[in-house]
Order: C-alpha cells, then structure tokens, then sequence
C-alpha cells in the first residue's frame, strides 16, 4: 500500500467518488455530489490523501482543511473501502494526515464524528436539558468511529446538538500534534 497526493486523474477520481457514494450514502446521495467534495479538496491549501494498491485500486482517501491561519486542520472526510476495513488503512492514513499537518506547521486536528444511528450516549436524547452531564458521562454504545479516534489519541471536545436532526448530534474531537 502507498499513500500518495489525490491528482486530477479521472481514474482516480472517480474511484474515490464511488467510495465516499458507496460509504456514505447518507452524506453523498450521488455521484455529483461526491465530485463536487473531490473538487473542493484538491484547492490549493488543502491536504487530499489517497491509499492505493499495486493496481492503483483506491482503498481509502483522507482530505482536510486548514482553519485559524493553518493553526488547526479539520480532518473531514475519512474512508476506507468496504472490504479493507480494520486492516489498518484508516489509521495509516490518519498518521499520514497528521504528518502532513506537521509540514505545514500545524498545532491541532479536529473533526467531527456525527451520530446519526445512536451509537453513543449524546444521541436520541435532549442534549440541552443537561448539557454538561450528558458531556461527562459520555460512552460509545455502538461501532461508533469515535472509538477508533480515540485510540489514534484524539479527544472528545464538544458536541453540536441536533446538528443532523432532532437528537442526532455532531460530535467534536480534537488531537493536538
């Protein structure tokens, strides 16, 4: 496996499109949608990461952002092919990223791990009623990817209600580098 630069190669591209419509169906609905992700991450200031095979076969693709003047990257987004799951492509890509960060003289990533399917403790519930409670007794319920970030070292740091729905949060986790 090698982890390289996204290019505008349209084999390469469509590959990754296909990816992120297949894996997340619920974020892409279709293949133009996917595209137009694809695009905006290969912008000039961006990070757009692919790990392929020896037959140029995308298994996975990681692309972020910078934010307060390249201080903090947003990872956003990370998949991995289907089939290559919990072979450790995510995690290769993850340190590749955070890498990449660290070239770029970055101090902090951050992302956001929604749950929409009530996999962890801050969905299905009113978050406002108790906000600070709710944060502190957090737990994963499910196979949430929270569980996987933390064991790259990130740390829950906030948490959007209703960001997704009515009960469907948007969790935040930040890994300083």
């Amino acid at each position: 496996m090698d982890i390289r630069d996204l290019t505008t190669d349209q084999y390469t591209i469509k590959q990754v499109c296909n990816l992120l419509v297949n894996s997340f169906e619920h974020a892409w609905h279709n293949y133009q949608e996917a595209l137009e992700e694809v695009k905006q991450t290969l912008q000039p200031g961006r990070i757009s990461r692919v790990a392929v095979d020896d037959s140029a076969k995308i298994l996975g693709w990681i692309a972020g952002s910078s934010r307060y003047n390249g201080n903090v990257w947003e990872l956003h987004p990370l998949v991995v092919e289907q089939s290559h799951r919990k072979l450790g492509i995510g995690r290769a890509l993850v340190s590749d990223f955070e890498n990449q960060v660290r070239i770029r003289s970055g101090l902090t990533i951050t992302l956001g791990a929604d749950d929409e399917s009530g996999e962890t403790t801050l969905s299905n519930v009113n978050l406002y009623s108790d906000l600070p409670s709710h944060f502190r007794d957090f737990k994963v319920t499910g196979d949430h990817p929270v569980t996987f970030y933390k064991k790259l070292g990130f740390v829950v740091t906030g948490v959007v209600p209703d960001a997704n729905g009515l009960g469907k949060p948007d969790i935040y986790m930040s890994k300083r580098i």
